[in-house]
């Protein structure tokens, strides 16, 4: 019999409460390196990050009703007092919402493919997404990125390519819940790995003179 999941009232964001803009201040009670990760899935990642760095705030951003519910379950029941959830639309969100200048790192690893030609309007990395990205960046920010659909990460190329004037590529080093061969260490990294996937993966950090 399933375990009933609880929704820890600390955890969980509302758009309707955010008051206009994220404010970290607000929202965690003090300031620090923040990181969003886009579509954070069951919430590994975000576990094990948070935990081997308790001085930074994280903020996952998933639109999935199931892993969302997963992730405000598994955050309460560690007590991991410096990760926030929300169940929303990420490219909007970000949009309308986050600051200029005021994130660390973009973590996004193993989003949606959209794999049919038709849904590929749907990919979370895009121009219009990167572009707002690098606004919300903090000088020397990182976005980094992970997946196991090479056609995909290609296209991710091109467009990190049409910003090379904003970002540099640098290393992509494994996160902190990553395994031996292992990027991430996430629920999906570990599944396609038994399958023999290929993992791809790229980190990008902001210039330090951009004008917008």
């Amino acid at each position: 019999m399933a375990r009933i999941k609880k929704e820890y009232p600390w955890v969980p964001l509302k758009q309707e409460d955010l008051d206009g803009k994220f404010d970290m201040v607000r929202i965690f009670g003090r300031t620090g390196p923040f990181h969003i990760e886009i579509g954070s899935g069951r919430g590994t990642f975000l576990l094990n990050q948070a935990q081997a760095h308790p001085g930074d705030n994280f903020l996952g951003i998933e639109w999935a009703s199931r892993y969302y519910r997963y992730t405000v379950d598994k955050i309460g029941r560690w007590d991991i007092s410096n990760v926030r959830l929300i169940r929303t639309e990420a490219a909007s969100f970000i949009a309308d919402f986050i600051p200029d200048n005021s994130v660390d790192c973009f973590h996004i690893y193993f989003p949606d493919p959209w794999p049919k030609k038709s849904h590929r309007k749907r990919r979370f990395i895009c121009n219009s997404n990167l572009t707002n990205m690098i606004r919300c960046l903090k000088e020397s920010g990182q976005i980094r990125v992970a997946t196991d659909h090479e056609e995909y990460f290609e296209q991710m190329k091109s467009v990190f390519a049409l910003s090379q004037d904003k970002l540099e590529e640098i290393d992509f080093l494994p996160t902190a819940g990553a395994e031996t061969g292992e990027w991430v260490g996430t629920n999906f990294e570990r599944k396609y790995l038994k399958e023999q996937r290929s993992i791809y993966t790229i980190a990008l950090k902001k210039k330090s003179t951009i004008d917008f």
